[in-house]
């Protein structure tokens, strides 16, 4: 495909907007010093991710996204982060002398994901299949051959948000008991 065939389609202009978008995102994921801009950030990252899905007809796929990671797993991130009054803070005591290296591996990493993608599929362009999948069909194979599995991660997600509530909850002290008490 050439440069001008590329330029022509709109889809790829959208595509190249939301990319740099979700590029920009994902940085200031890693960098934030606020935790909580951090996970916000994320929402936005995964936003984003969720629009490429939606390019490549993939609805289910986009919805499923909202729902379980922005809807309900960051959710679940930011109730922690307020339940156990972590400091949102930049940590003075961390080191940041290993930036260099840690760029150096992203890079070596990137590079080699690249080409381990070129190598497997080259040139090759990617064809519609046709209609995509319709949400029916998942809906029914979810719910029908695969039900024992789904409720089995909505227990461990359950499990997870108990666990973490329970770390959270600190036992007060008998001074802070009295405090409370004559309130």
């Amino acid at each position: 495909m050439t440069l001008e065939a590329w330029i022509a389609e709109p889809a790829n202009w959208v595509f190249a907007v939301v990319a740099v978008a979700v590029l920009v995102m994902s940085v200031r994921v890693v960098s934030a010093p606020n935790v909580v801009h951090a996970a916000l950030y994320l929402v936005g990252a995964l936003g984003g991710s969720a629009i490429f899905f939606l390019l490549l007809s993939a609805e289910f796929v986009a919805l499923v996204l909202v729902l379980v990671y922005v809807g309900a797993v960051l959710v679940l991130f930011l109730f922690g982060i307020m339940i156990t009054r972590a400091p949102t803070g930049l940590d003075e005591g961390l080191s940041h002398r290993n930036k260099p290296g840690a760029a150096l591996v992203s890079v070596v990493l990137f590079g080699v994901l690249t080409w381990g993608s070129v190598s497997a599929f080259g040139t090759e362009t990617v064809r519609s299949m046709g209609t995509p999948t319709a949400t029916e069909v998942l809906g029914d194979a979810i719910l029908g051959r695969y039900v024992i599995p789904f409720e089995v991660v909505s227990f461990i997600l359950l499990a997870a948000l108990i666990g973490g509530v329970t770390l959270a909850r600190r036992d007060l002290t008998p001074l802070e008991e009295e405090q409370r008490k004559s309130v």
